[in-house]
């Protein structure tokens, strides 16, 4: 077991609150590190130095700081096998599985190697005679991400790098099952050229989430993770006056028409449903096939396929599909769940309860497990899983399998397999969720576009990365100057002293 640290000013600084976490290894149980919480006063330590390097850093002009993100991008790749095996350790995916968490991450640092252009303002030369208007966008100063144990390198990255390429410095508190990640790309990070103190990673629990919401020097917040705690960070976030943009969770259908390449609906559905034990917001939990036909050769098609997916350790060999969930309490609510299905009548095709991986026993395994015939009134269907489960929920008609989706409390992710672009057209105009696949299951935007869910998935009128992003770390400040030769103006007392 290794004694973890806070990661401030680029040192390593063991914690002083006294109050610690577990975090395990998933495919074994075993206890890897011990995590300091940090208490109040080392949060505000923490921020106190960040503002500090933060005054220098938003000094570096744009094309400089473009520079350390080309150099913290080449260490990331030059790092990645290092990388991969922390993840895969502390998380339980497969290595190819933390390969993508890695890249997908890699790809928002590759989009602020071009921060210039992003920080552009509006110049308007004799907007009124002898006036020039502009505008300016500027650093909020110091900020907070708290990211979730799913995506250990991808999120943070997604939250550190528009964060720090807009000028502001960062306290980054990663979640205390999957810490160590965070604390090696802030190294790299470091190493790359960007001042000690710009990142500062802080551990510890919701005594510590509060602190950084309570915190004055904190302008801004930004979370991944639970529809509870998302709610709860912006509603505090606001009332101390703070941006906060709190990302929630997902129940994520997809609608398979009775065109639809059956297939590849069905490999979409393997991926999407079971890669990284679904443990993912954008994991297709729902299948919605139409009509009964296409609904029988979906079943008929999937269950060979699940049936020969290798649940594993990730040193369990390339050939493994996926590994444990995080907890040994994510294990027991997911089959808790389960049984909770098979309970209220949903039909059982593959059931995942009770794996047991040869020579790793105390490990947190789950199997893949269908459900066909399940209603929205099941608690399997209700509740946001967050793992290898997939329920099919039969509808008649394409109405009524749009209904589904509009009716769900959630909005992040959806999909339709189809090979009618009229229906597909129609489905993208009117589906009520932020992201939206056709004939493509896991429609996360690349790194130019912007991340984010509607209706209890998301909460904040801008979305993570891309060009959401760099607005929500900047704050725009707007100028009217007039420079005066010798020509006389009385007093204005209008706004028509513009004209």
């Amino acid at each position: 077991m290794q004694d973890l640290t806070h990661y401030i000013d680029g040192e390593h600084v063991p914690g002083t609150s006294g109050r610690f976490a577990e975090a395990r290894n998933p495919a074994t149980g075993e206890v890897i590190y011990k995590v300091p919480l940090a208490s109040p006063s080392e949060l505000d330590a923490a921020v106190e130095r960040a503002a500090i390097a933060q005054k220098e850093w938003a000094k570096v002009n744009p094309q400089r700081r473009a520079r350390v993100f080309m150099k913290f991008g080449a260490l990331i790749n030059e790092h990645m096998e290092e990388l991969a095996e922390i993840l895969s350790r502390e998380h339980g995916k497969t290595i190819p599985d933390a390969k993508g968490d890695i890249q997908r991450g890699l790809e928002v640092v590759e989009v602020c190697m071009g921060l210039p252009s992003h920080l552009k303002g509006d110049y308007t030369v004799d907007a009124g005679t002898g006036i020039d208007l502009y505008s300016m966008r500027q650093p909020l100063g110091v900020v907070a991400g708290i990211t979730p144990f799913n995506f250990p390198a991808m999120i943070p990255l997604w939250k550190m790098s528009p964060a720090v390429a807009c000028g502001n410095a960062i306290i980054l508190k990663p979640s205390e099952r999957t810490p160590k990640t965070s604390m090696r790309l802030a190294e790299l990070f470091v190493e790359a050229g960007l001042p000690a103190g710009v990142v500062q990673v802080v551990h510890g629990d919701k005594e510590c989430v509060d602190a950084i919401l309570d915190n004055e020097t904190v302008q801004a917040v930004g979370f991944v993770g639970s529809t509870p705690i998302a709610q709860y960070i912006y509603g505090r976030a606001a009332t101390n006056g703070k941006r906060a943009q709190c990302f929630g969770g997902a129940k994520n259908h997809m609608i398979i028409m009775p065109d639809a390449d059956i297939d590849k609906a069905a490999d979409a559905l393997i991926g999407a449903g079971f890669g990284a034990a679904g443990e993912r917001c954008m994991a297709i939990s729902v299948a919605v096939p139409v009509g009964q036909d296409t609904a029988d050769k979906l079943v008929d098609t999937l269950v060979p396929r699940i049936e020969s997916l290798k649940v594993a350790p990730y040193t369990g060999g390339d050939d493994v599909d996926f590994g444990p969930v995080i907890t040994a309490q994510a294990k027991d609510r997911i089959e808790g769940l389960i049984s909770s299905g098979v309970e209220q009548g949903a039909k059982i095709l593959t059931d995942g309860r009770g794996l047991s991986i040869q020579g790793y026993e105390d490990g947190y395994f789950v199997g893949p497990t269908l459900f066909d015939d399940v209603t929205p009134d099941m608690d399997i269907y209700k509740e946001e899983v967050f793992g290898p489960v997939l329920s099919m929920v039969r509808q008649d008609n394409y109405e009524d399998a749009l209904q589904l989706i509009q009716d769900n409390a959630y909005g992040n992710g959806t999909a339709i397999y189809t090979a009618d672009g009229d229906v597909a057209r129609d489905f993208v105009a009117r589906v009520e969720v932020g992201m939206v696949g056709v004939n493509f299951p896991i429609p996360v935007p690349l790194s130019y576009y912007s991340f984010g869910g509607w209706k209890k998935s998301g909460f904040g009128d801008l979305d993570q990365y891309g060009p959401d992003a760099f607005k929500f770390y900047t704050k725009s400040k707007k100028v009217s100057a007039r420079w005066f030769s010798g020509i006389k103006d009385g007093a204005a007392l209008n706004f028509k002293a513009i004209d």
